[in-house]
């Protein structure tokens, strides 16, 4: 280092330590005492919380939970994780503005999936629009017109099935949302004519959501090569098939659709690869959901037989009002169904940890009266599947029990708001909720309507390892066709 930079250097430290002296003289810190930190989970050092949280990190809560209580951080290498359990101490997670608490770094494992220029890899005002344009396609006028496909979808494929036989129920509901989706969301053209082509591109994408994934996004192994292959390949496809509907001037009822004619406050149109990437967007937040909470759903039904009772007894008390007649509010009237459905989705939400990263400091109380500072730059986690467990908001809360949600009881709203957080919540709230239970009770009511089933195969058990947690193995059925009588 040279004499001219000696000097350079000698006087910055000097009129950094002069700054700092007048600052501390003109603006003297507070002497409020400042809150604790969470307590930390006890791990070896460098790799120690790593291990903990690969080897899964509902057991990791499970334990550390009861002796650590609601707030505590997991030191992963230079990385902190605090997570925030229950209700009382979560309001900010759900409530806080972008620019507190981000959903785009967390989440920018995503962006070779979805695709440039959409959802994680623009800023929040673009994200924002984009949201919009969900908004848009899922409102009420348009989810009629998708039951109606819905509907049509159920009844061909269930329409294959024999007068009797043995299926796995997972594969069956699998296959079959795969196919409603395609139709509502990716429009009449795949769902007709390309839908092989565009599973299988869609199966390459999956697949390339490894654990690996969220850290090394980029890392060139066969699985990702592939991930970027299915997604350029689906570019093209979707770039003919906006070409050929702009040139026909034909307009379909399908989130397609919605996108090509969604347009920013600015005035610009969506571009093609906005649209292709918007599409696969909904497809992974849908798909994984549907045919997950649809096969949960079901096990629990054919296994409590009182409550499948009351969803046969609901269909009857339906047929007799509209008779075979099954349309977007005939199945909101569905209580007892969709509180099944919600039971299910409680105990096992496809989604067991939602990330965040803060961007500013900010402190919770727990229950217990303790309070804690969460410092800027730590990563913030919330864990559905463990929150919707606890004892002292769900009565009994490994049980199936669809009556907590019924009126009088109502525990998710009693213990107060983000209490049931299957879907998220707040600013980041599942926009397809709605889109999800219709599709659902779409199947479920053909299904109850027309075939009595048996579960032949051990209650499933919860599949850990999979990116989006599903079940685990087969989920084997026997049905037998028949028509629901109302007599």
């Amino acid at each position: 280092m040279d004499v001219l930079n000696v000097g350079v250097l000698t006087v910055i430290v000097a009129t950094l330590v002069v700054a700092k002296l007048i600052s501390a003289l003109l603006f003297p810190r507070s002497t409020a005492k400042r809150l604790p930190l969470p307590p930390v989970v006890k791990s070896w050092p460098l790799l120690g919380g790593l291990v903990r949280f690969i080897n899964g990190p509902m057991v990791m809560l499970r334990h550390e939970y009861p002796k650590l209580g609601s707030v505590f951080t997991l030191n992963i290498f230079h990385k902190k994780i605090t997570f925030l359990i229950g209700h009382e101490v979560s309001a900010h997670f759900f409530k806080a503005p972008e620019s507190d608490l981000s959903q785009q770094e967390v989440y920018q494992f995503n962006v070779p999936t979805f695709g440039p220029g959409v959802v994680f890899d623009v800023d929040y005002s673009v994200r924002q629009e984009q949201f919009r344009f969900f908004t848009e396609a899922l409102r009420v006028n348009k989810l009629k017109g998708y039951v109606d496909q819905m509907v049509t979808e159920a009844q061909d494929y269930f329409s294959k099935w024999g007068d009797s036989g043995e299926v796995d129920l997972k594969y069956e509901l699998e296959h079959l949302i795969i196919l409603t989706a395609s139709r509502c969301l990716l429009g009449r053209e795949v769902r007709d004519k390309l839908f092989a082509d565009v599973s299988a591109l869609f199966h390459d994408l999956d697949n390339g959501m490894l654990p690996i994934s969220v850290i090394l996004p980029y890392l060139p192994i066969p699985a990702h090569r592939r991930r970027d292959q299915a997604r350029k390949k689906l570019a093209e496809i979707f770039a003919t098939i906006i070409a050929s509907r702009k040139q026909s001037g034909k307009s379909e009822n399908d989130m397609l659709q919605c996108f090509i004619e969604s347009k920013y406050k600015d005035g610009r149109p969506t571009s093609e690869s906005e649209v292709t990437g918007l599409l696969i967007a909904a497809l992974f937040a849908g798909q994984h959901t549907s045919s997950i909470t649809s096969t949960w759903t079901g096990a629990y039904l054919l296994r409590h037989k009182e409550y499948l009772s009351a969803v046969l007894e609901e269909q009857k008390t339906l047929m007799e009002k509209h008779g075979k007649k099954v349309d977007h509010d005939i199945l909101s009237e569905m209580d007892v169904l969709y509180r099944c459905i919600k039971e299910a989705l409680r105990l096992h939400p496809p989604l067991i940890m939602l990330l965040r990263s803060s961007h500013t400091d900010f402190s919770v109380q727990t229950r217990e009266g303790k309070q804690y500072d969460i410092p800027k730059g730590h990563i913030v986690a919330t864990s559905p599947a463990f929150a919707n467990r606890l004892p002292h908001v769900f009565k009994d809360p490994d049980r199936y029990d669809p009556d907590r949600f019924a009126v009088g009881r109502e525990e998710d709203k009693v213990a107060g708001p983000f209490s049931y957080i299957s879907f998220g919540g707040g600013r980041h709230g599942c926009l397809g909720e709605p889109f999800a239970y219709l599709q659902i009770k779409a199947i479920w009511s053909h299904l109850l309507r027309n075939f009595e089933l048996e579960l032949i195969s051990p209650f499933p058990e919860i599949d850990w390892n999979a990116m989006v947690v599903g079940v685990k193995g087969k989920v084997m059925v026997r049905y037998k066709r028949r028509e629901l009588s109302v007599n």
